[in-house]
């Protein structure tokens, strides 16, 4: 589940692909997958799409310890300049809907990775994939790439599939006819911290100790390691150029779907799950439950449940004809969730479903104030002095959100999320990934962290619903007398009558709600222990 958009990027962050490493010792991290067996990169140039998504955000350092210089698409490069590889890759800036962006972005490279994918976007998702795999066959073509790797979807043979799984079909087949070699990876439920499908699982579960019982809980499915997906990947750079064609890839294990959530019970140490049959419960009205009881919202869930009502079991496993299995072989069901499980609760997850940008959120940076000339901004200002030191204050606002709450009106905040979410936006389901820590693409609740600079700013854009574009600063500053303040500022640039109106009818509760967060994030502020080292800002020096 790739993302497919972004914004405007910082080009001080880009680097060049000469600077790129060629060596697992020049890396910016050990790589967390099992190299054994696969053949070095050799410094060839790998394009990667999708990067600011699950997979892509994981192939990187992946490649990089393999040898490979890898230079990174993205329509919003800022999105990536916290993650700990960002200043060995080459960033290239640009759309994938736009073919002069993808053409610049593929010129000279040895093998692209296509990860992208409109999942979520709406109904006309699966034009847009046809449209997005149409422009990168053509400009791989024209590039005289060696080898175009994509990742798609196990679907059975014979069968009318899901509109998900066609679309992932259509997209292979339109890569396939390309004219440059192809490897398609066809995979069914991946597990690993931070996939929709494992997050889809484990909430699921969790949350549901009596559970009803759709008939597409009885389906097999071979689900597999996202470690062993990454595997695939890196090796199918190094694929003969006379092999162009799609391949199966699972893991060890069949099972049901159900009992994949009886495994996962019990490797977190929960009581046995029980199932009640139900004789009618369709995937669009299974995708509705779903979105009730996990973050996972219903357009994801809607495409995953429409994947796993058809059986999707390995036909075939040729791939190991050029990628080797790892020495200790494939991991099985119940050792994938157990890493992923630990990699969860140790707020270790390298990237998530929440990765990737809401559908239709909007994407422009935050316009500065005294040269902007694209129409009103409305803003609520607020400041006082805070009886802590700066670093204190900075513990509770980059804390803020997720388990931790908004400190003002939790009854107020819940209402809004669900109001969102019954208009398709994320509400507060999302949380976040670290209790402790944020860096610059987090999804924060219905925001996404757009700017951070440790103990002085926590800049917030919303991708909630809205009749316009909207960001919260959260500030820490110091007065002439040395004191510590906090200032927060809501800024709102409306769209049409619609933005005027809703600004409107909100601003009589900013009260309430922003007066709150100042109260209270005064007093948290306070109450914090500078000793706690789970606070200690990551970026600060």
């Amino acid at each position: 589940m790739a993302e497919t958009s972004g914004t405007t990027g910082t080009p001080d962050r880009t680097g060049s692909a000469a600077d790129a490493p060629d060596s697992p010792a020049d890396s910016p991290a050990p790589a967390r997958i099992d190299l054994a067996g696969l053949p070095r990169g050799e410094g060839r140039l790998a394009l990667v799409t999708g990067v600011t998504g699950y997979i892509g955000g994981r192939l990187v350092p992946e490649l990089l310890a393999a040898g490979y210089r890898v230079r990174a698409f993205a329509r919003n490069p800022q999105r990536l300049r916290d993650r700990p590889w960002a200043e060995h890759v080459e960033m290239v800036e640009g759309d994938a809907s736009d073919a002069e962006s993808v053409a610049k972005a593929i010129d000279g490279v040895d093998v692209a990775y296509y990860l992208l994918h409109s999942l979520g976007t709406g109904r006309t998702f699966e034009s847009r994939d046809r449209h997005l795999a149409l422009i990168f066959g053509k400009a791989a073509r024209e590039a005289h790439v060696g080898r175009v790797v994509y990742l798609g979807g196990l679907y059975p043979s014979g069968e009318e599939l899901s509109p998900h799984l066609l679309g992932r079909k259509e997209v292979e087949d339109i890569l396939l006819a390309s004219g440059v070699p192809v490897t398609v990876l066809r995979a069914a439920v991946i597990l690993g911290s931070g996939s929709a499908s494992f997050e889809m699982l484990r909430y699921l579960t969790e949350r549901l100790p009596i559970m009803i019982r759709p008939k597409w809980l009885a389906n097999r499915i071979q689900p597999i390691a996202v470690r062993d997906v990454l595997r695939y990947l890196v090796g199918a750079a190094a694929i003969p150029d006379d092999v162009s064609r799609g391949f199966d890839i699972g893991g060890p294990d069949v099972v049901t779907y159900l009992q994949l959530m009886q495994r996962y019970a019990k490797v977190a140490g929960l009581p046995k799950r029980y199932a009640i049959p139900v004789p009618v419960l369709t995937p669009h009205l299974s995708s509705h439950w779903v979105n009730l009881v996990t973050p996972v919202p219903h357009t994801i869930a809607g495409a995953l449940i429409g994947s796993i009502v058809h059986e999707v079991v390995v036909k075939e496993r040729d791939i190991t004809q050029y990628v080797p299995d790892p020495p200790g072989g494939l991991l099985g069901v119940d050792e994938a969730m157990e890493l992923a499980l630990a990699r969860v609760q140790d707020f270790d997850v390298q990237t998530s479903w929440r990765s990737a940008s809401t559908p239709g959120a909007p994407s422009d940076p935050l316009p500065s104030d005294p040269d902007w000339s694209g129409g009103a901004l409305y803003v609520d200002d607020r400041s006082s002095t805070v009886d802590a030191t700066p670093r204190q204050l900075w513990t509770v606002i980059e804390g803020i959100g997720g388990v931790n709450g908004w400190y003002s009106w939790s009854l107020g905040w819940r209402v809004r999320g669900l109001m969102d979410i019954g208009v398709g936006g994320p509400g507060l389901r999302r949380g976040r990934a670290n209790p402790y820590d944020l860096t610059v693409g987090d999804a924060l609740d219905w925001w996404r962290v757009e700017e951070i600079r440790d103990l002085e700013l926590l800049r917030l854009r919303a991708e909630m619903r809205l009749p316009g574009e909207a960001w919260l600063d959260l500030c820490v500053e110091t007065d002439d007398f040395g004191r510590t303040v906090f200032r927060q500022r809501a800024i709102f640039h409306p769209k049409g009558l619609s933005g005027f109106l809703y600004w409107q009818a909100i601003k009589p509760f900013h009260g309430v709600v922003f007066g709150g967060m100042q109260r209270n994030i005064a007093s948290a502020a306070a109450a914090v222990k500078e000793s706690d080292e789970r606070w200690k800002p990551s970026r600060a020096s």
